[in-house]
């Protein structure tokens, strides 16, 4: 930065810090507390501090305000923003706003904190931006960038870069002022564009597909309970599922190993079997039984040599989350709030940071000085000093720099405040210690292996001396153990002091624990070092995930969902997509891409990936079923929710949608293909039923399944006395009660679909596939002359008879004295039936019931007096009638005739108890009170 010019008029500059409580230090810091001012802004926790102070020769008077976090919110505007204004994939391209929002409480705030800048900002020369020095505080930097323009287009904008709140860098931040860098604020940009488009679009998906499809037996402590989505948070549950499985999978097997010891005056040497371990139980034992049969040990190899262990590289804060969680068993949520308290304290330095490396330019040395009073590490810090000790070593670098900030390091000297918690001493003991740690000298060892031979199988044992502790002495969640081993030479033979064959068995890897996920998520790319932990923390937020002890275990609902989407063959839970997202996002921020390719790319991806999903989610009904019980709820307004309560089967017309069941608004139940207008298949069901409601019971009998049992109630007086009001019935074809109930009332099956006949009839409701293979070809080949779909005949029709009512109605015939007649075209004896339809109500007609076979054959009254010429006349009123084509007094309404007012099964209309029809059709029906 170049001053404007040194000493002169004082300019007023309006400067933003992230937190109050930086704008409070640092102020104060600056200020070195003389002169400095406080007043009130329009946001009560957002104060305004005033002072005076030089920046490289010119005046500045200067107002220190505050935000808190972001300023603005991205979202969708108008209507996308309900969640049931719209189809959840238009989301991937409804319009989008970045605005501060208004509101009450929190939202409040954040007006005022808005209401402050553009007051401030029109009285200023200058904006200084004292954000985090990250891409999140950059991309901060530029809402509160937006705000002030808005107001004062004239503003000088600046950047003051800093990494920890101590005197010497805030004012060398002040001094050396710098431009933002909008690369980094726009890969943010990105970023939320990509997680708000995606997240919401599956989200919504996934809780009104299932939230109240399934009994989610657990609790949510009074939360709503929200199926979310995550591009970081699915992959990251991915690692629990996935590590799960891995023991889910894994089946112990028994193992054999020689174990081979050796005690002299100078200690214990224990060999390990260079083979390890065998499977093979029977080889294990001759192996074991030679060694027996020549016991002597030979030294083959004495090899002693210098090693060391290095210390760690400097802190990150992945390495931070990793290490605190694995040392004091603090969670990565925990980890941060602490270090984030600590760092607006001054005490340590900026906590989010990818960077293990420190920069040549910085003075190691004095922050060393620092801890040189404290009572424990005091001493070793001053030995570190000295250069007669040889201690000091200049730490290795891990090869990650953000170009932002340096490692984690202490940046003042504390032995232990009033206010802190165990977690605060606990975590800056970890720093200074880490940080002492990585600027000494590595621990030295002397390791001695010796090999030896047992009747031709080899052993080893490896005995370790520390020679010097050097980082090992500061660094006590580290150690290096040493055991002592007699003294051997080559060529020295002896004999085990014991030999013995042992069985172990093979064991599962363990669960992931939080510092296992840290690094599962930090090699495969997903989220960033500031934002991991909070990844994490929604999986037990969502109830994807639980905690047992240190280690992660994912819930019946995570697992399920993660099942879902593997069965689909997608790897939305697989870390590949995010990890190129996150690729693309770092390109963004050095300037490689561009943010409107980046943005197309990843949202054309993921769009397709959500097309497929929704195609394809029985899956997801499919995996949660294996743990949670179906329900039957359903919410108005929402097609897609009511579909998934009330799924029956596939659609066997198009193929391509779902049978749902519905309820019209007359009150009346119908079966309908979700997929309408294109599919118009449809079942209506009896008028008389009062409630429908899809179990999650599957009927063993119909194919293809799965056909989900309906629980249907019936009004009393509009069925059969003999009926029951209550019954689990089927509409797949094998349910003769649903079969019976649907022809009194005149209902059954029709399609209007415009989709090609070549797919109707494949996935027809079959009646039972304990039929023999013959039956069932033929059946596929037959035409139903009643709806005209291939793959059953009209005997098997849903809409007509029942095959056992043949028997049935012949027997009665026979025993009510009437004489069947041959049919025409097979031979089969035929049934005499009673017709129901409004011209030939209570007239008696002729019908075969061979599978295969025309279903009327002729009019009772029509049949001549000798039934052996008979056969003409039947079969050309079958052919006029039996196909609607005209002809006979039945016309058109012949087809639509069948047994529904048949005498001979012993039913009558409930109402005026005539036979020849039922209470539907009775002429005295309204008449009832």
């Amino acid at each position: 930065m170049a001053a404007s010019g040194g000493g002169g008029r004082a300019i007023r500059v309006l400067n933003v810090a992230e937190k109050p409580s930086v704008a409070k230090t640092v102020s104060g810091i600056l200020s070195r507390n003389q002169g400095l001012r406080m007043r009130e802004g329009r946001s009560r926790y957002n104060k305004i501090f005033e002072f005076n102070y030089m920046i490289q020769g010119q005046p500045c008077q200067m107002m220190f305000t505050s935000v808190t976090g972001h300023l603005m919110e991205m979202e969708f505007e108008g209507r996308y923003r309900k969640w049931h204004s719209c189809d959840p994939v238009d989301l991937f391209e409804a319009p989008i706003r970045k605005h501060v929002p208004e509101g009450i409480g929190f939202v409040e705030d954040k007006l005022d904190i808005r209401k402050t800048l553009e007051e401030e900002a029109r009285k200023c020369q200058w904006l200084v931006l004292w954000l985090d020095c990250d891409r999140e505080g950059e991309n901060i930097a530029y809402e509160v960038v937006e705000v002030c323009l808005n107001v004062n287009s004239r503003l000088n904008i600046w950047r003051a870069r800093f990494s920890s709140l101590i005197d010497r860098e805030i004012h060398q931040a002040a001094q050396q002022l710098a431009r933002p860098n909008q690369l980094f604020s726009e890969a943010v940009d990105v970023r939320q564009e990509i997680d708000l488009r995606i997240g919401a679009s599956f989200t919504r998906f996934q809780t009104m597909l299932l939230k109240d499809a399934f009994d989610f037996n657990f609790s949510t402590d009074g939360r709503n309970l929200i199926l979310s989505y995550g591009p970081c948070q699915f992959p990251t549950l991915g690692f629990v599922v996935e590590r799960y499985w891995e023991i889910q999978a894994h089946e112990p097997e028994e193992f054999w190993k020689i174990q081979c010891s050796h005690t002299t005056d100078e200690g214990t040497a224990n060999f390990n079997w260079m083979r390890g371990h065998l499977f093979d139980y029977t080889c294990a034992v001759l192996l074991y039984e030679m060694c027996v049969e020549e016991p002597t040990a030979t030294v083959t190899k004495v090899k002693k040599q210098e090693k060391l262990k290095y210390p760690p590289h400097p802190l990150n804060t992945i390495e931070l989350e990793k290490r605190a969680s694995r040392y004091f068993r603090m969670s990565s949520e925990q980890t941060m709030k602490i270090a984030e308290d600590l760092y607006q304290s001054g005490f340590i330095s900026y906590p989010r940071t990818e960077t293990d490396s420190f920069s040549t330019r910085t003075d190691l040395h004095i922050l060393v000085q620092e801890q040189q009073e404290h009572p424990v590490w005091g001493p070793y810090a001053q030995r570190l000093l000295d250069p007669s000790s040889g201690l000091w070593r200049n730490p290795s670098g891990g090869g990650h720099d953000d170009k932002a900030h340096p490692p984690i390091h202490p940046t003042k000297f504390s032995a232990g405040e009033s206010r802190w918690s165990e977690d605060h001493k606990k975590l800056y003991e970890l720093v200074v210690r880490h940080y002492l740690a990585c600027v000494s000298q590595p621990a030295v060892g002397a390791e001695t292996t010796v090999e030896i031979d047992i009747a031709g199988e080899m052993f080893s044992a490896l005995g370790r001396t520390i020679v010097a502790k050097n980082y090992l002495e500061v660094y006590r969640f580290e150690s290096w153990g040493g055991s002592l081993i007699p003294n051997y030479t080559f060529g020295q033979q002896f004999t085990p002091t014991s030999l013995t064959l042992e069985s172990g068995i093979t064991r599962p890897p363990p669960l992931l624990s939080e510092s296992d996920l840290l690094d599962c998520m930090d090699k495969a790319g997903i989220g960033t070092d500031a934002t991991m932990h909070d990844h994490i923390k929604k999986l037990t937020d969502r109830f994807y995930a639980i905690k047992e002890g240190s280690h992660f275990k994912p819930t019946n609902l995570g697992e399920a969902l993660v099942m879902g989407y593997d069965d689909m063959g997608y790897e939305l839970w697989k870390p590949y997509l995010r990890s190129m997202m996150e690729e693309d996002m770092k390109a963004v921020s050095i300037g490689n891409k561009r943010k409107d390719n980046v943005l197309a790319t990843c949202l054309q991806q993921m769009k397709a990936c959500f097309l497929d999903a929704r195609v394809n989610k029985t899956k997801l009904f499919q995996a949660l079923e294996i743990f949670f019980d179906r329900t039957n709820r359903t919410t108005g307004g929402d097609a897609q929710h009511n579909h998934a309560q009330q799924l029956v089967r596939k659609c066997y017309v198009c193929h391509d949608s779902d049978l749902v069941l519905r309820k019209k608004p007359d009150g009346k139940f119908m079966i309908g293909c979700s997929g309408y207008p294109q599919c118009r298949n449809v079942i209506w069901l009896p008028g008389s039923i009062s409630e429908a409601v899809v179990t999650t019971t599957v009927c063993n009998m119909c194919t293809p399944g799965p056909v989900f049992k309906i629980q249907f109630t019936f009004r009393r007086l509009e069925i059969p006395p003999n009926f029951n009001v209550h019954h689990l019935g089927c509409v797949g074809g094998c349910d003769d009660i649903m079969r019976q109930l649907i022809e009194m009332s005149g209902s059954g099956q029709r399609n209007t679909s415009s989709t090609p006949a070549i797919g109707r009839g494949i996935a027809a409701p079959s009646r039972n596939d304990s039929r023999n293979n013959n039956n069932n070809q033929q059946q596929q080949q037959a035409t139903c002359s009643f709806c005209h779909q291939t793959g059953h005949n009209s005997s098997d029709c849903y809409s007509l008879t029942s095959q056992n009512r043949s028997a049935r109605s012949q027997r009665v015939n026979s025993n009510s004295g009437d004489s069947p007649i041959p049919c025409p075209t097979c031979g089969s004896l035929c049934v005499l039936k009673t017709a129901n339809t409004e011209s030939n109500r209570g007239r008696k007609f002729y019908s075969c019931q061979t599978q295969g076979c025309k279903f009327f054959v002729c009019w009772e009254d029509s049949v001549p007096t000798t039934r052996g010429g008979g056969s003409g006349s039947a079969t050309t009123n079958s052919r006029r009638g039996g196909r609607g084509g005209g002809g006979g007094q039945g016309g058109g309404d012949v087809r639509f005739v069948s047994a529904t007012g048949d005498p001979v099964s012993g039913r009558s209309c409930f109402i005026c108890g005539d036979p020849s029809h039922f209470a539907n059709a009775c002429p005295n029906r309204g008449m009832r009170n």
